[in-house]
This record gives structure tokens, C-alpha cells and sequence, in this order.
């Protein structure tokens, strides 16, 4: 007994001291306000345009509007290692502030443009703020401290997921969408003063020595040759490459359960409350089996958890929900930690956002094979294969023996 509270007194100490940090807990503050306005948002934005329009194709493309800037990962991230990163943060925010507030503006048809235009502006703004949070984040924050603080700040960001679209389209139901913009624009001023206050020493980046276009290239090189992180990104992007074709299936799951549409937001949820657990614990599991382990073991869980939702059965439904919700966020908290304690500073947004860029995107690949695949598959079927390749990356993970990074 004795030993056991040992145990897990050791592995709730470094839990403690993130959250006894100071720039931690602002950090995190600022994670909680912000997502909330962005996930309000996300949603409403897509009922404002089928209102505005009463077209579901529009209604899609605001929210790809919002996800395309991510494929120029890259690109937007070497904006992140050319000035300091806590000032560039602030202004970002500041920025994103100001340019909803146009959204005011929109009450027609005719104001569908400027919307698409902002959401097109906010989606690329924020692949600059995530690589530029990333960096000043290794910083910030002790790197022993990073597989907590990574885990906690997807706990947030799910978290935030699970109530704030029902929020957004509370407020969106109430007042219309020029109250969310505003909602937004109010969270990402506050989240300003998070930031300002977070105490960090940057030196100012060595002015460049190379061309835009070899700069952006050089976040790509080095997780090409770098033995460790390379094998990890590419699992990740495999990963969520298949949860992209899992996530298709949704409804004809929920038609298999016999349940009404509205039955996926249930589903949903049971997947948020698995990425809040996973969070709280994700730190202490990382430092026990080390990144690669703990993603595989993530992608192994993501992949039974894929096949079960064959089974015709509700409780089996939020189960195996609430199991993707816990193993798919592993790899990309693995991830995200492990290119913050690899890269280098000056290298380290547009890492950071190159990998953002093959984590994520095939996810939107995914969900477009998911979508023709589960028209033309009985959708059980397509769950087992699905579940079965998701294995290979898992694999893959665990049978490779790094020795350590091949950077010149």
C-alpha cells in the first residue's frame, strides 16, 4: 500500500509543478479562453453561412476556410522564427481581435466574401501562432515538464470543445453571428493579457543568411534527417490519415444503432471526455515508455478501439468513442513534445508547423477517401480494415530502435 501511494504521489509531483508554474498556468489560461472563442466560433460560423445562403456546400467550405491554411505549414511557420515569439503572439491575437470585429458588418448574403475572407485570415493566423506558441513554449517551460504541459493543454483544448460549440450556437441562436465574432474577438484580447504577463527571456533571431524558400525548407529538412522524429511525424500523419476515413463513418454508425443524426454529437462527446483523460496523464506515461512508446501504444488503442465501433451495440458505441478519444491525441502529444526537445530554437517554429502540417492534413485526405469509400463498403466492413491498417504505424513505432538523431 505503502509503495502504491509512493507511486503515484511521484508521478502527480511534475502534474504539480506545472500547474504551480507560473508561465504554465498562463499558458494554459490562455489555451482555455482562446479555444473557447475559436471552437464557438467553428461551429457557427457553418450555421451562419447555411442561414445566410441555405447552401450546405457554402456551409463546408467556411469551415475548410478555417482548416486550409494548415496545408502551408511550412511556409507560415518560418514567420514564426523571424522576430520573437511572445511579441508575435500578442499581436496575432491583437490582430484576430480586430478583424472579427468586421464580421460585424456581415447581416446579407452579400457579406458572405468577407466572411470566408476572415475565416481564410484566422485559419492562417493561427498555423502562425500555434508554431510560434510551440517555440516560446520550449522556452518557457522546463523540458522535463514538456509531456505534461502537452497533455494538459490538449485536456484544455478538448475540454473546451465539449462545451463551447453548444455555446456558440447558443449565443448564434440568441444574437446571430456577429455576437460570436465578437465573443471571439473578446477571448482573443484576453488571452493577450495572459500572454503579456508570461515571463520569458528571447534573444532577438541572427537576421537570414538564405532566401524565404530555403528557409521554409530547412523545418522540412530537418525532420527528414533527423532519425528520431521523422519515423514519429510520419505514424502520426498514418494515424490520422485512417481517423480521417474512421471519422466518415459516423453517421452510418449512428444509422446501425438505429439512432437519430443528432445521436453523433453523443459520440462526440464520449470521444472529448477520452482526449480530457488521456491528458491528465499523458505526461507520467511519456516518461515511463519515452515518445515513440507511448505513441504506439496510443495508435494500438486508437485501432482496437476503431474495429469495436463495428459492433452493433450503444454502449460498445461510447466505449470504443470514448478509447479513439484517449489513443489518437497520444501520438500527436508525443509528437509536438518530442519536436520541442529536438529542434533547435531558432528552427524551432518551422518545425513545429511542418509537422503540424503532416500531422494534420491528411486528416482532411482521410475524411474525402471515408466519405467515398463508406458509399460503396458495407460500413462494419470498412471499420475493421480501417482498424486493422491503423495497427502498422503501432508497429512500425515499436519495432524501430533509434539510437539517436542524423543531423548535420
Amino acid at each position: 500500500m505503502t509503495t502504491k501511494t509512493s507511486r503515484a504521489s511521484t508521478s502527480a509531483r511534475p502534474l504539480a509543478r506545472v500547474l504551480r508554474d507560473r508561465n504554465a498556468r498562463l499558458y494554459l489560461a490562455g489555451v482555455v479562453v482562446s479555444g473557447f472563442g475559436t471552437s464557438a466560433l467553428w461551429l457557427a460560423s457553418g450555421i451562419w453561412v447555411k442561414d445566410l445562403t441555405g447552401s450546405n456546400g457554402l456551409a463546408a467550405l467556411s469551415m475548410l476556410a478555417m482548416w486550409a491554411p494548415t496545408l502551408f505549414g511550412p511556409l507560415l511557420g518560418t514567420l514564426a522564427d523571424r522576430t520573437r515569439r511572445k511579441p508575435l503572439l500578442i499581436r496575432t491575437n491583437l490582430a484576430l481581435a480586430a478583424l472579427l470585429l468586421t464580421l460585424l458588418a456581415v447581416d446579407s448574403a452579400e457579406g458572405l466574401w468577407l466572411l470566408l475572407a476572415v475565416l481564410l485570415v484566422y485559419g492562417a493566423a493561427g498555423v502562425v501562432h500555434d508554431a510560434a506558441e510551440a517555440a516560446l513554449v520550449a522556452g518557457a517551460i522546463a523540458p522535463s515538464l514538456l509531456g505534461d504541459f502537452n497533455g494538459l493543454r490538449m485536456m484544455a483544448n478538448e475540454g473546451m470543445k465539449l462545451v463551447a460549440p453548444l455555446a456558440g450556437a447558443g449565443i448564434y441562436a440568441a444574437y446571430g453571428g456577429a455576437a460570436v465574432a465578437l465573443l471571439d474577438a473578446v477571448t482573443f484580447v484576453l488571452a493577450t493579457a495572459l500572454y503579456a504577463c508570461v515571463r520569458v527571456h528571447e534573444p532577438k533571431p541572427e537576421p537570414p543568411t538564405s532566401g524565404w524558400r530555403a528557409r521554409t525548407a530547412e523545418g522540412a529538412r530537418f525532420l527528414r534527417v533527423h532519425r528520431g522524429l521523422r519515423p514519429l511525424v510520419l505514424a502520426g500523419g498514418a494515424t490520422m490519415f485512417l481517423s480521417g476515413v474512421n471519422g466518415a463513418t459516423v453517421y452510418a454508425v449512428v444509422d446501425g444503432l438505429g439512432r437519430s443524426p443528432a445521436y453523433a454529437g453523443v459520440l462526440s462527446v464520449a470521444q472529448g471526455v477520452g482526449s480530457v483523460a488521456v491528458g491528465l496523464v499523458s505526461g507520467p506515461l511519456i516518461r515511463r515508455l519515452g515518445e515513440r512508446r507511448f505513441a504506439a501504444c496510443g495508435i494500438a488503442l486508437t485501432a482496437v478501439a476503431v474495429g469495436l465501433r463495428a459492433v452493433p451495440s450503444d454502449v460498445m458505441a461510447l466505449v470504443a468513442g470514448a478509447a479513439v478519444g484517449a489513443g489518437l491525441p497520444c501520438v500527436l502529444i508525443a509528437a509536438l513534445t518530442a519536436v520541442q526537445r529536438e529542434a533547435p530554437g531558432p528552427l524551432l517554429g518551422r518545425v513545429a508547423a511542418t509537422a503540424g502540417t503532416l500531422l494534420f492534413a491528411p486528416t482532411a485526405i482521410g475524411l474525402a477517401v471515408g466519405a467515398s469509400l463508406v458509399e460503396l463498403v458495407d460500413f462494419q466492413a470498412l471499420l475493421v480494415g480501417v482498424g486493422l491498417a491503423t495497427l502498422l504505424p503501432a508497429w512500425h513505432l515499436r519495432r524501430l530502435r533509434v539510437s539517436g538523431p542524423s543531423v548535420p
